[in-house]
């Protein structure tokens, strides 16, 4: 089922790449969240695509957007590859139950075992305000995170 904008975001509790609780519910009030979600760490349009954030970081940060990228990667290998691409924001380890976050938001890929290319915006109030979703293979593009933002 497809989120609708406007209605509140599924919430979740999952482990970073150091193995901590990361909780949506936790920047209520505090700050608007960018949830980032992507197939496979080390693949190349994913490197590509977190890299570009890692980059323009201060374009979420400026205007109190928080990033946080979910993969159903496990915490291991979500912790090198953000120590090899020196990633800022969370890395989100959804391996277990093995995509359930990626299934509430409607972007699991059951053939793939993945996550597909979705990003979901989510207000200071728990609200989703604007979402992408891409195929596979397909790179989103930076200036939709801008436009998104600066609708806040």
């Amino acid at each position: 089922m497809a989120l609708e904008i406007g209605q509140a975001a599924p919430e979740f509790a999952l482990k970073n790449e150091h193995g901590e609780l990361v909780e949506l519910s936790s920047f209520r009030g505090e700050s608007n969240v960018a949830v980032v979600f992507y197939p496979f760490a080390f693949s190349g349009i994913c490197t590509g695509e977190l890299c570009e954030i890692r980059d323009n970081l201060a374009a979420f940060e400026d205007v109190a957007v928080q990033v946080l990228a979910v993969s159903t990667d496990t915490v291991v290998a979500l912790r090198t590859w953000a120590e090899a691409e020196k990633f800022s924001f969370p890395l989100l380890s959804d391996f277990w139950p093995h995509g359930a976050v990626a299934k509430d938001y409607g972007v699991f890929n059951e053939t793939t075992g993945s996550a597909i290319r979705g990003t979901f915006l989510v207000d200071k109030d728990g609200v989703l305000r604007w979402s992408v979703v891409n195929g596979m293979g397909e790179a989103r593009s930076f200036e939709g995170y801008r436009e998104a933002i600066a609708a806040l």
